[in-house]
Formats: structure tokens, C-alpha cells, sequence
């Protein structure tokens, strides 16, 4: 039985529905910062700038600088350790594929709170070596954000043959570096761009290893807020989604700049 595709105006049913899906939450946010008494006023987004408030979102913009920090940590992990590992396995170790795979996706299957139990362990050793900075979060943050970026690069390196891009230019002369940095990583462009977003919105977003590590990051830090100035909160919970939002329409576009020299 053939099935039929969806015509134009089941998809901009479709398309409607999942935005108003996504926008009515944010919406309601928004005004919600905007309420002053009976009214609407911007006086709540002016206070951020207010001297004589910055004791009160002193710890947002710590923990905010914490997490953009881990982030590039987070990020760094991701294209430096594991898109090499895979690119490695995919081209020389390729009976490997399916027990790398099950290891990547392991952790999207664990809770955070159970994550946590078997981490705190090795962080009492690395808050003895390296002290005790938000930034040694990366650590378990290159753990949670595996499953996530491990299938944004396969599905890249699944669409690409990297096998014959690998040959072709080891037989031209260029080493391992040449290749990896200059043939394949272009052509993985999209699939690392999606990693590293994925990675920075996990990030942002995640509370319960850095609560329960007792690290100050954004989302632990407006927890803290939210008790003195649930406005505050709000405002920089919108303020995170806009710079998400951002990102990925960056990334978008990147992607399809990449895809676009590769055609001609």
C-alpha cells in the first residue's frame, strides 16, 4: 500500500501547531517578566543593570561565566577527543563500530542522580589534584553530552565516504593532521556544528550533577536567585534561549555555506 506524502497544507498545520508548541511557554515567560503591579513595565529587565542590584544577580553572572566556560570545554572534548576516536574507528577499526556505538549511547540511558553516585568518587581525587572550579565539571559534562554528539558526527561521517577522502589524500602526500584537519573535518562540518550545539544547550541546561557536586553554574545559581527575584530568573532563563536559539540558526546556516562549497 503506497502511502501518500503530506500535502502543503497538512505541513503548515503541522509546522503551526509545533511552533505554537514552543512559543506559547516563552511567550507567557516573557510577559510574565513584564508584569510590574497592574501593569507592564520593562522596569524588571532594567534592574539587571542597576548597581545597586548587582549583590542580588551577582551569582548569575558567575555561574553564567562557569558555563559558557564549561561549554568550550564541553566543546573542545567533543570535536578534539571524540570526533578523531570515531573518525579512527570508522576507518580502521570498523568491527568495533557496534561495541563504540553501545558505549557512546550508554550514558542517555543512566540517570544524572546515579551519574552522580558513581562520580563523586573520582571527584573527591580530582578536587585533591586540580582543586575544586566549576570548570573540572567538564569532565562529567563530556560524559552527558556522549550520546547526543555521538550521533550528530555519525550521522555526518555515515554521509560521507571519509574511507576514499582518507586514501585519496594519503596517496597525495598528506599526513594524518593534513587529513583529519583539512579533508575530513570540513566535510563533517555539519555534524561537528550540531555536536558542539547540542553540547553548549546541555550545558546551559543542566542542574542536577552540578547541584549535587555543589558547582555554581547557571542553572544553579538562578535556583539560588529564583528564591530573592523569580523575575531575574526568568529573564536570564529567556536570555539562555535566545542565545541557543541564535546558535543553532548560526550553525543552520553554516552548514549549509559548507554544503554549498562542497557542491561546486
Amino acid at each position: 500500500m503506497k502511502l501518500l506524502a503530506p500535502g502543503r497544507t497538512a505541513k503548515w498545520v503541522i509546522g503551526s501547531l509545533v511552533l505554537l508548541g514552543f512559543a506559547l511557554p516563552l511567550v507567557s515567560t516573557f510577559l510574565y517578566t513584564l508584569r510590574d503591579g497592574d501593569g507592564l513595565s520593562g522596569v524588571h529587565w532594567a534592574a539587571l543593570f542597576d548597581a545597586d542590584q548587582a549583590a542580588i544577580f551577582g551569582p548569575i553572572w558567575t555561574g553564567l561565566g562557569n558555563s559558557l566556560v564549561l561549554a568550550a570545554l564541553t566543546v573542545t572534548i567533543v570535536v578534539l577527543l571524540l570526533a578523531p576516536t570515531m573518525i579512527l574507528v570508522n576507518l580502521r577499526f570498523p568491527s568495533l563500530k557496534s561495541a563504540f556505538e553501545f558505549l557512546a549511547l550508554l550514558p542517555i540511558s543512566i540517570p544524572a542522580i546515579v551519574l552522580v553516585v558513581g562520580l563523586t568518587p573520582i571527584y573527591r581525587q580530582i578536587g585533591r589534584a586540580l582543586g575544586t572550579g566549576a570548570w573540572t565539571l567538564a569532565f562529567a559534562y563530556g560524559i552527558t553530552v556522549l550520546p547526543f554528539a555521538f550521533r550528530a558526527i555519525q550521522a555526518s561521517i555515515d554521509s560521507v565516504d571519509i574511507k576514499t577522502l582518507t586514501e585519496a589524500a594519503r596517496s597525495l602526500g598528506s599526513g594524518w593532521p593534513s587529513v583529519l584537519f583539512r579533508v575530513l573535518a570540513p566535510n563533517l562540518r555539519a555534524g561537528l556544528l550540531a555536536a558542539s550545539l547540542i553540547s553548549v544547550a546541555v550545558v546551559l541546561g543542566e542542574f542536577t550533577i552540578a547541584s549535587l557536586l555543589n558547582r555554581l553554574v547557571l542553572q544553579t545559581a538562578l535556583v539560588a536567585v529564583n528564591r530573592i527575584d523569580a523575575y531575574a530568573a526568568s529573564i536570564f532563563t529567556l536570555m539562555a534561549l535566545a542565545f541557543a536559539f541564535v546558535m543553532l540558526i548560526i550553525i543552520g546556516r553554516l552548514g549549509r555555506a559548507g554544503s554549498g562549497r562542497r557542491q561546486q
